[in-house]
């Protein structure tokens, strides 16, 4: 599904985090926010995810106005840079959380269920797996984890922010690869935030680059290195 922002406009204390930012992400594509510290990329993640309302603007998700809809109801999964496992649940049990959270009705079957984190765990290649603990676990394979809990129940719409900066780079190399990989093999639309350029360039099918709280170009990763937008832009990708 469609992820339109119009002209939102966020502020804390005075500063203004996003200026009349407008982004449409197509249904499937894979987006990396980019930029700089502070430019405003985690700010504008969290709006599109509902976890933080704009002040100004509208976020449409799947043609509806989603502006004030709560988290709850957007229809997404978030990955974290700090895994945000739970750490007295197996790896098991934190992937089939949201499953287990679902109301009596709508809830699967512990079979089902069962059956789904066993599916999980194939795709983020950890299989045989589901009964050690996240301290039994390396960086990389809790982040394998929190991006299996992320899908767990068929999100539209999947949300990562830096979900790889506490790794080593041979670790965030070879996450990137299977994020790339899940991302293609559910057909997911997928927002990713991060200050590394070459990750950027490597996973996404288009990349934002923000700038002091507005976008300075959005465009295929060839087309930003061949044009780039400005002197800004030109120096970030040096």
């Amino acid at each position: 599904m469609a992820i339109e922002v119009n002209n939102i406009a966020k502020g804390f204390d005075g500063h203004a985090a996003l200026k009349d930012v407008s982004l449409t992400c197509a249904r499937g594509d894979f987006v990396a926010l980019l930029g700089p510290s502070g430019c405003g990329k985690t700010t504008l993640l969290r709006i599109i995810a509902g976890l933080a309302f704009a002040d100004s603007g509208q976020v449409l998700m799947g043609g509806q106005d989603m502006t004030h809809m709560p988290v709850q109801g957007r229809g997404i999964g978030f990955v974290f840079q700090n895994y945000a496992l739970f750490r007295h649940m197996t790896v098991a049990k934190n992937i089939a959380f949201g499953l287990d959270m679902m109301k009596r009705g709508e809830r699967p079957s512990k079979s089902a269920i069962q059956y789904r984190v066993a599916e999980l765990l194939d795709l983020v290649q950890m299989p045989g797996l589901g009964e050690r603990y996240p301290a039994q676990l390396s960086g990389g394979q809790r982040q394998r984890v929190a991006l299996a809990r992320a899908v767990a129940r068929n999100p539209r719409y999947l949300l990562l922010d830096e979900p790889f900066g506490a790794l080593d780079a041979k670790v965030r190399k070879d996450l990137r690869a299977a994020l790339r990989d899940i991302h293609d093999k559910l057909g997911i639309t997928t927002l990713f935030v991060t200050h590394d350029r070459d990750e950027a360039f490597a996973l996404a099918d288009k990349v934002a680059i923000l700038n002091n709280g507005h976008i300075a170009q959005y465009a295929a990763p060839k087309e930003i290195e061949a044009n780039p937008a400005d002197d800004f832009v030109r120096e970030f990708l040096a």
